[in-house]
């Protein structure tokens, strides 16, 4: 998964590619040299790609990657480039140093970090050869340890199995996921994990033995310490419970992989943890901080062992505590967290004094930072970019929620932060929008005061400390129309402002800035994350149209290479152009997805069968044509969808997801819709079980809801959650009455009557519970108040962040067409709704039968 930090070195106000050439951001020097004669570039937006005019690679093979840390990458490209291109060799490299540093982030995945060039030798031999050359040329050359790879020798070689080209499969949820061909032919997922393995009917070459060999021989056994389990990995390394093998005492051992991890400043995760034990000897003997126990290097990785404390994070006591995340609740459980808040904040305040009074700034407090232990002690960790108040430093490494800006140094970073905690536990992670706009701050304190009873005047240095002590308002939030409490024809208004402002027609990969989605295949013009949703959007509630920007879609839909499915591809492309009266574009964009392989795609409604079947059953009632695909894609759902119980009762983590776009509830809305066209009652029944499977996969809270349970979370949302199952199972019911499943939906519409959401978006935020609650016929009132809490100014007009809080979004699944969308379902003068999910549109048949059955 890309990492949204990734997507926000462009741009201050938006996600965007890192490869813009107007970012300021300059690539690597290499990518500026001509190309050769005889070769062929593409530029990525992360990768550049060479390769010989006319070479035929195979499909897959063993991959070269060679890693480097900062110091010796240009070292590294230029020694590449002088191997490769005199030996037609294709190979690709990261574009340029701030690329590099996010991907070898200590928050960036860790079974892709570390690589800056992939080689691609075109048989064994080649390989063979390029690996011992290199091996010659590259030395003295060092980098962070691939871990998805097999280390060659010593030095910045790795090598792995894989995919020279994309082709795709189904993996075991379900999902549709990069594959190799086996030794049977058959296509299976290219496996890209944290650790190195080789696929089963794959021989691991001769030549290579030896460094596997070596890498197993690197092992714990010398420790002192017996490692028990993981508490948490990142990109710079594990941090891990375990115990002295002599005392039995607990421990916590944290670790520290070289080159690996990189923070702003460049240091790597060994720097940080030789820091951290610096700063913990020098805060020795404070209640505040855990003790250090040792300090050890295996197989050049560092482990700086600690004291085990007893603890919960304060997040997670938040999470648990929080009123607002339950329906309904009273005066009485808002005044109690009011109060625990209150007593937590000032808690930490005193214990953040005791850091300063030693000298010490701790550059890095957020909620999972601070430990509440069983013995009652307060304990901050994670010291690893801590400075001293004398260097007046900016923090390095800093949660985005709380990190302080660059004009903040010294002891006011731990000042910011604080203030930021002390909004920030009664609007969970809202305080990332202070980034985007800092006036923000008056707003969330009016909010907290107003929903939990705090008196105003005691955020009012909280509010101090983010905008300035010299600020005292903020003329845009004073202004701007809040949903809830402005006219509905204002906020779509200011909504439509916002989105217009942001429109870039002059670009051909995207129209309206969205998510980091956007810049997969077709992700511009699609109707999750593209043109065609904010489009969608603007016409359904009336805001507005838009010619040049309905003439853009129209171009690139007739270009862009995009999947076929409904939310990510060209079906839904195909749905919005017909919907603004383009249906001859509509029906050429369909046309285009109709040799697509439909047996190899996901059963899904986002970007899979059950989304492209309701779509040509849409258009199969004036297009006859279409009636055969659409058959077949309904027969094929059909098949494989399986029993009840065929699938597990958990969501995602490697098994199937549930819920409306990704889970079972698609493939129920395709054949409840073919029902309504149909009649045919069999439909019926495979849309029930659809459904159950979907209720299979959600546990009952302690307050009666019933939500999607991943087993570590459960989810309430539109796109996997409750919201997204309630307006299935709302439907199956209209054909079908049961008492046993009107009992469920009572229970999944509860998550309805929370009080807050941490996103905003309609697939996965308030934006969702909002639309789901219209639908239902529920109360929508506090859904429309509540988006106050993360709407911000934009140009003029109303705009909100999308996922990840990072950046805004206009977009339909994360963003402000989403948001209003959601407030024309419940605010429009005429009925508005996402595709198919609006009133049962009966065949004039099915529809007498229907009224005859209830007579």
């Amino acid at each position: 998964m890309e990492s949204y930090e990734l997507y926000c070195l462009s741009d201050r106000r938006f996600y965007d590619t890192p490869g813009r050439r107007e970012t300021g951001h300059p690539d690597f020097a290499l990518a500026t040299r001509p190309v050769p004669a005889g070769w062929d570039h593409v530029a990525g937006e992360l990768w550049m790609h060479y390769a010989p005019t006319g070479l035929r690679l195979p499909e897959q093979g063993w991959k070269i990657h060679v890693s480097a840390g900062l110091a010796d990458a240009e070292r590294a490209l230029e020694a590449i480039w002088e191997y490769c291109v005199p030996r037609g060799i294709a190979f690709k490299f990261l574009r340029s140093e701030p690329v590099l540093v996010m991907v070898n982030s200590k928050s960036a995945p860790r079974g892709s970090s570390g690589k800056l060039v992939t080689v691609y030798p075109a048989d064994e031999a080649q390989l063979e050869l390029v690996l011992k050359e290199l091996d010659l040329l590259l030395d003295g050359i060092r980098g962070p340890y691939i871990l998805s790879d097999l280390r060659y020798g010593e030095g910045p070689l790795f090598v792995r199995y894989g995919a020279f080209v994309s082709r795709y499969t189904l993996n075991e949820a379900g999902e549709r996921v990069l594959a190799l061909t086996d030794d049977r032919g058959r296509l299976v997922p290219d496996h890209r994990g944290p650790t190195f393995a080789v696929p089963p009917w794959i021989e691991l070459p001769s030549f290579l033995e030896s460094h596997l060999a070596a890498r197993n021989a690197v092992t714990t056994d010398e420790l002192a310490y017996t490692i028990e389990g993981v508490i948490q990995f990142s990109n710079g390394g594990g941090v891990y419970v375990g115990h002295h093998n002599g005392t039995g005492d607990r421990v916590v051992l944290k670790e520290g992989r070289p080159y690996a991890g990189l923070d702003v400043s460049g240091r790597d995760a060994v720097a940080r943890i030789g820091h951290e034990r610096d700063i913990l000897a020098r805060l020795d003997g404070l209640a505040v901080v855990p003790k250090v126990h040792d300090h050890l290097v295996l197989g050049d990785h560092h482990f700086l062992v600690q004291e085990f404390v007893d603890a919960n994070p304060l997040q997670r006591e938040l999470v648990r505590r929080y009123p607002l995340t339950h329906p309904d609740a009273t005066e009485a459980e808002l005044a109690e967290y009011a109060t625990w808040a209150t007593e937590m904040v000032a808690r930490v305040e005193q214990e953040v004094g005791e850091l300063h009074g030693r000298g010490v700034v701790f550059c890095d407090l957020h909620p999972d930072n601070v430990l509440l232990a069983t013995d009652g002690r307060l304990v901050l960790i994670d010291f690893e970019v801590a400075t001293l108040a004398e260097e007046q430093a900016r923090s390095a490494l800093a949660h985005p929620g709380y990190a302080a800006p660059g004009d903040r140094q010294g002891p006011d970073v731990d000042l910011y932060a604080l203030a930021c905690v002390t909004l920030g536990l009664f609007a969970p992670q809202a305080t990332m929008l202070l980034h985007l706009h800092p006036g923000k701050a008056f707003q969330l304190a009016d909010l907290v005061a107003e929903t939990f009873g705090v008196p105003r005047v005691a955020l009012d240095g909280a509010v101090r400390t983010i905008v300035g002590p010299d600020v005292t308002s903020d003329p845009e939030m004073d202004t701007l129309p809040l949903p809830g409490r402005a006219d509905w024809t204002d906020v779509r208004a200011a909504l439509t402002k916002a989105i217009v402002a942001s429109a870039t027609p002059e670009r051909d990969d995207r129209l309206f800035p969205g998510d980091i989605a956007q810049f997969q295949p077709g992700g511009g013009i699609n109707l999750a994350t593209g043109a065609a949703g904010v489009l969608y959007a603007l016409a359904q509630t009336d805001a507005g149209r838009f010619p040049e920007y309905e003439q853009w879609l129209r171009d690139q839909a007739r270009t862009t290479e995009s999947g076929p499915g409904l939310y990510d591809g060209l079906h839904g492309v195909a749905h919005v152009l017909a919907e603004l009266g383009h249906r001859q574009d509509a029906l050429d964009t369909i046309e285009r997805t109709l040799a697509d392989e439909f047996g190899a795609r996901e059963l899904g409604m986002h970007s899979g069968l059950s989304g492209i079947g309701l779509n040509l059953l849409h258009f199969a009632a004036t297009e006859p044509g279409l009636r055969g695909p659409a058959t077949r894609v309904l027969d094929l759902v059909a098949d494989r969808l399986g029993d009840v119980t065929d699938v597990p009762e958990l969501s995602g983590e490697g098994k199937p997801r549930a819920g409306l776009m990704f889970g079972s509830s698609g493939p129920a809305l395709l054949f409840l819709t073919a029902y309504e066209q149909t009649g045919d009652t069999g439909l019926l029944d495979l849309a029930e079980i659809a459904v159950r499977q979907d209720l299979r996969r959600c546990v009952r809270t302690p307050d009666g809801m019933l939500q999607v349970n991943q087993g570590w979370r459960t989810l309430p949302y539109l796109e996997e959650g409750s919201a997204g199952i309630a307006l299935v199972l709302d439907r199956l019911l209209r054909h079908r009455p049961d008492d046993e499943l009107r009992a469920d939906l009572d229970a999944l519409r509860l998550v309805t009557r929370c009080g807050y959401y941490v996103q905003p978006g309609l697939f996965m935020g308030r934006a969702g519970l909002l639309l789901a609650a219209a639908a239902l016929g529920d109360d929508t009132a506090e859904l429309v108040r509540g988006l106050g809490w993360h709407a911000l100014p934009f140009a003029g007009g109303l705009a909100f962040p999308g996922n990840q809080l990072l950046r805004l979004s206009t977009d339909l699944a994360t963003g402000s067409a989403g948001v209003l969308l959601a407030l024309g379902t419940a605010l429009h003068e005429r009925p508005v709704s996402l595709p198919f999910l609006g009133p049962p549109q009966w065949s004039e048949s099915v529809s007498r039968r229907h009224l005859s059955e209830e007579v």
